[in-house]
């Protein structure tokens, strides 16, 4: 039933499915989920963002994937990689992101997850260097940036929440493409 673009240990990476509608809803409602962010998105918007996810992985071969448990097929949220273009220096630039469900939270699977979509942009994908976001208060985030190995880039006021004083001040982290000797 689930086609897997890749797979850990123990997650497989896939595209989404209006059937993820529900369980994406759910968790993007969840107010410890949510905590860093400006908003929850509505229905309607967890459905945009699933096609938006689906036309990103048609046009780029990735996006935010869709991620399940592969021991049980329970689909948990999403990591992944999209690119994205609010950093002027930089734009555009590959993102690495993650939003799971509450309950799977503090047992690997964000950090598991993370370094598998690393090594599929790296290593099939072919990009040079992967970002990640947070603002500053999200200590999780940053803590799982540490764990797959990239390094702090900078502090940066980020210019889509400037209405949101809390989380307007961000960290950018940043992990270059390992070349190897042949």
């Amino acid at each position: 039933m689930n086609s897997y673009i890749f797979t850990s240990q123990r997650l497989g990476f896939r595209n989404w499915t209006f059937n993820d509608l529900d369980v994406l809803t759910e968790i993007n409602n969840d107010d410890d989920v949510m905590e860093f962010f400006p908003f929850k998105p509505s229905r309607e918007d967890t459905q945009n963002f699933i096609y938006k996810m689906q036309e990103t992985q048609r046009e780029n071969g990735f996006c935010y994937f869709a991620v399940d448990i592969l021991e049980n097929k329970d689909f948990i949220g999403f990591i992944g990689l999209c690119k994205q273009t609010y950093l002027e220096e930089l734009t555009p630039f590959v993102d690495i992101g993650w939003r799971l469900k509450k309950s799977i939270w503090n047992q690997g699977y964000a950090t598991e997850g993370a370094k598998a979509c690393l090594d599929y942009g790296f290593n099939v994908i072919g990009l040079e260097k992967i970002y990640s976001v947070a603002p500053e208060i999200n200590k999780k985030s940053e803590l799982i940036m540490k764990k797959i190995g990239m390094q702090r880039v900078k502090t940066f006021d980020h210019p889509k929440l400037t209405n949101y004083k809390e989380l307007l001040s961000c960290v950018l982290y940043e992990k270059k493409r390992l070349i190897r000797n042949k």
